[in-house]
């Protein structure tokens, strides 16, 4: 894609919009970066950064100064494609993109995409982590940093952890590797509805945007059912599925191709644990074996990786209980996966914080089958408090803190205090991260 001397807008002043209009500049493009919203002081500074690139901006509305004879807009994720200003900008026959897309166009390095309603930002880390051994890799999209700040590096592949809103805006990405971790209801609202969020998903494992390898997990019906339409060399995770896939065997995850098959590493060896977190280390095994990297190395790098922050991450133990902070866990569907990690064991739940009225039947189901005792916090206490007790479960607590359900935890006495909200967390925190930082600190004090 030539750029020179054309007029391409970027909307939204994002980390991975500013990465897209210094790119787009460094090109030689005339560059318009249009905010819709205002901006708060802290900001003023990166306005003055790009305004000497010679980066033009507005901000507080999208006018049509901005957006009138562009050649192409790329857009922010936050943007849905039902906003007002994608369709003036479709009304004008403008194209519009992602960042993802953007730097697909102007880089020669390939792209190992890995998409999914939970889990990509594990199995992005621990796929860059084992590739980062032998080959020249960097994590991109929602991790890391946005791939168009590194359009020009010397790589062997970028991977990326995508988003359906990233993917929504793709019309020509081709991966090297795409995969799939899993598939449950979110952002309908952001994509008008459940079957929208599954086709931005389904893109890049379909002409014309094929891989080359489609990675697919074999636990979930909906992806299990899309494997016989998913195109290029198709791989199962977690099911002893086809010629092509990884799966679990007397507590070893074997890896197959072509029938032939590879014990990988035994489960007890890994710093991971749950069944979620072992199709993640499935998906990273494929992912390593179809870029060269020999089994050694890709165990090596396996049993020495540790979860990401704030994802059923491990933060201490002391007498005997152990502590996970899972409060990446905003929905019931994330938060059952690490409910899930944990079979005949003592384990107390904190949970709550700002509700997002999702079905929680499922939820109720597997505290039923794996925790001993509910501590519930926030805005969302009276609502899961009644599910719970609608589902047989009666064992809560209700505290007005964080640290007094931690107190409360360990007066409990159990094998494992476990923090996944199912909850935003904007009733009480600035963020999930905020709210992770919170139980960790008050956590590592009490020890």
């Amino acid at each position: 894609m030539n750029l020179r001397n054309e007029k391409v807008l970027v909307l939204g002043l994002s980390k991975s919009g500013i990465a897209a209009a210094k790119l787009a500049k460094k090109r030689g493009a005339e560059v318009f970066l249009s905010e819709g919203k205002d901006i708060a002081d802290d900001k003023l500074e990166q306005i003055k950064e790009l305004n000497e690139l010679g980066i033009h901006t507005q901000y507080g509305g999208h006018t049509d100064e901005f957006i009138q004879n562009s050649k192409l807009a790329i857009t922010s994720p936050g943007i849905p494609p039902h906003s007002e200003i994608i369709k003036k900008l479709r009304a004008e026959n403008i194209p519009v993109i992602s960042e993802l897309e953007f730097a697909y166009t102007q880089s020669k390095t390939p792209f190992i995409i890995i998409t999914g309603t939970n889990g990509k930002t594990t199995t992005t880390a621990l796929t860059q982590h084992i590739l980062s051994k032998k080959l020249k890799t960097k994590a991109c999209g929602n991790i890391g940093f946005p791939p168009c700040d590194m359009a020009d590096d010397d790589l062997d592949y970028f991977v990326c952890e995508a988003s359906s809103f990233q993917l929504n805006f793709t019309q020509n990405l081709k991966p090297y590797i795409s995969v799939w971790t899993n598939f449950t209801p979110d952002h309908v609202d952001w994509h008008q509805g459940l079957e929208n969020y599954f086709k931005a998903k389904a893109k890049v494992f379909l002409s014309p945007q094929a891989p080359k390898f489609s990675v697919l997990n074999a636990k979930d019906p909906k992806l299990l059912e899309f494997a016989s339409k998913a195109e290029g060399e198709v791989f199962m995770f977690a099911g002893n599925i086809g010629a092509n896939c990884c799966y679990e065997e007397n507590g070893h995850i074997i890896f197959k191709r072509n029938n032939i098959e590879e014990d990988i590493i035994r489960l007890d060896e890994c710093q991971l644990i749950g069944e979620h977190n072992y199709q993640n280390i499935m998906c990273a095994i494929i992912c390593a074996k179809l870029t060269g990297i020999d089994n050694k190395t890709l165990k090596d790098a396996i049993m020495e990786f540790k979860a990401p922050e704030h994802r059923l991450e491990k933060v201490a133990q002391k007498d005997g209980i152990t502590f996970y902070n899972d409060s990446k866990a905003t929905n019931p569907e994330a938060a059952i996966v690490a409910i899930n990690s944990f079979n005949n064991t003592d384990v107390v739940l904190i949970a709550g914080g700002r509700d997002k009225n999702t079905d929680l039947t499922e939820f109720c189901k597997s505290i039923n089958e794996h925790i001993k005792t509910v501590i519930l916090i926030g805005e969302a206490t009276d609502r899961f408090e009644e599910n719970l007790k609608n589902n047989g479960f009666t064992n809560i607590i209700r505290e007005k803190t964080m640290e007094s359900a931690i107190d409360k935890g360990i007066e409990l006495h159990p094998d494992v205090v476990l923090l996944s909200p199912a909850c935003a967390s904007f009733d009480m925190f600035k963020s999930y991260e905020n709210r992770g930082e919170v139980f960790k600190d008050y956590v590592l004090s009490r020890i």
